[in-house]
């Protein structure tokens, strides 16, 4: 589940991470009170000005006119207007944009050097890891794919935390000493702390920025929890935001179902993570793009699986369908009659391919084999179905 900056940015705060003074509107008319609440907070200088920023779960905002500047109150609910209850389309988004429901008046901070800080799972170690840069700000993405020695890598012992070698080695990465190298460690710790308390998956602050007066402090946050564990922090599960989500992986999701939806024509159905990503894979190299990743689950029932074949079918770029299966605790029977719930319930007008294996294959091929009313086509090993599920599919789009 991810977190607005805002939101983000009142954890932050919570643990001792300093950040910039700011207020959260969302309405033109709170922006404007929220200015003059904002300009009171920073000292009230009759040349006060403050960023308007756009809040929504992506990145590149500011490249995509989501962060504005205001010089006074009416400026203020001008800009807030500009911004609430549009889409803003940014690198992040895909062409659809996301909404914007909320604005973030924060105070405009004088710069000396933009760093990057993060603290997320390194999946092939299973551990939890730094990341520091010397190179923040709006390209991180970038210098890591073209620079990948820019950014230090400091592994974290779950037992030992962050001892002093390691936060000595973050701060020398980003180029801090004395009293910044200090902050740095406070930042880290506290970092870490929230990561604990709060089952994060992901804390980024891009950037982490040196002001002029040389402190450190969080520009940007980014906060991204476990799903897994939201059930330990209901007040963390009240701050979901679902009109971020995508409305398929938000429906597959309160159902059980792994979901993720992908830019493609042929949608998938297969059961487990590992064969689900083979099964993208396989398309791709037979010249096809999957149109989403869905793992049915490995122990799935006939309702599940026909709840899984509305979600595809409710995407409307699914040229043709792909059915993947290896049964073990899943039989293929039930997958089979699934298929039959959903083209009883659904107006399928798509071909689909499937391929079954395992347990109860042969019943699930006589039911499948029965239903006339299917445009389906039944095929034994996965190269010649993901061959055949490609070819149906650029039929149907060039029809």
């Amino acid at each position: 589940m991810k977190l607005h900056e805002y939101q983000a940015k009142q954890l932050f705060g919570s643990v001792g991470i300093p950040i910039p003074r700011g207020v959260v509107a969302k309405t033109s008319s709170e922006a404007e009170r929220a200015f003059d609440t904002l300009k009171r907070q920073c000292g009230g200088a009759a040349d006060f000005v403050c960023n308007v920023k756009a809040q929504l779960h992506a990145g590149g905002r500011g490249k995509a006119g989501g962060v504005l500047i205001a010089r006074n109150a009416q400026e203020a609910a001008a800009q807030a207007a500009s911004l609430l209850g549009h889409r803003l389309v940014t690198k992040q988004t895909g062409p659809g944009g996301l909404p914007v429901s909320a604005v973030l008046l924060d105070e405009r901070i004088a710069v000396e050097r933009e760093l990057y800080l993060a603290l997320t799972i390194d999946r092939f170690n299973a551990r939890p890891m730094v990341l520091a840069s010397r190179r923040g700000g709006v390209d991180i993405e970038e210098v890591a794919a073209a620079e990948p020695s820019a950014i230090h890598r400091e592994p974290i012992d779950i037992a030992e935390g962050l001892p002093a070698p390691s936060l000595a080695r973050i701060a020398a990465a980003l180029g801090c000493a004395n009293s910044q190298a200090r902050s740095c460690g406070q930042i880290v710790r506290a970092m870490w702390a929230l990561c604990e308390s709060k089952d994060a998956a992901l804390i980024e602050i891009n950037p982490l920025v040196v002001t002029e007066d040389g402190r450190l402090l969080a520009l940007d946050a980014k906060v991204t929890l476990d799903d897994n564990a939201l059930f330990r922090h209901p007040d963390m599960s009240a701050m979901r935001d679902e009109s971020q989500e995508h409305p398929l992986e938000l429906k597959a999701g309160r159902i059980g179902i792994s979901y993720v939806g992908l830019d493609g024509t042929i949608g998938c159905l297969v059961n487990g993570a590992g064969l689900a990503m083979a099964t993208n894979d396989i398309i791709t190299l037979s010249g096809g793009s999957p149109a989403n990743f869905l793992d049915v689950g490995g122990g799935a029932n006939v309702e599940q699986v026909t709840n899984a074949f509305a979600i595809i079918l409710a995407d409307s770029r699914v040229k043709a369908v792909l059915v993947n299966i290896f049964g073990g605790i899943m039989r293929c029977d039930w997958v089979a009659q699934g298929l039959l719930n959903a083209t009883q319930q659904l107006e399928v007008k798509v071909p689909i391919v499937v391929r079954l294996q395992g347990t109860n294959v042969e019943e699930g091929r006589r039911l499948l084999a029965d239903a006339k009313r299917l445009n389906l086509i039944s095929v034994d090993e996965l190269e010649d179905a993901a061959r055949k599920v490609v070819e149906l599919a650029s039929v149907k789009r060039n029809a």
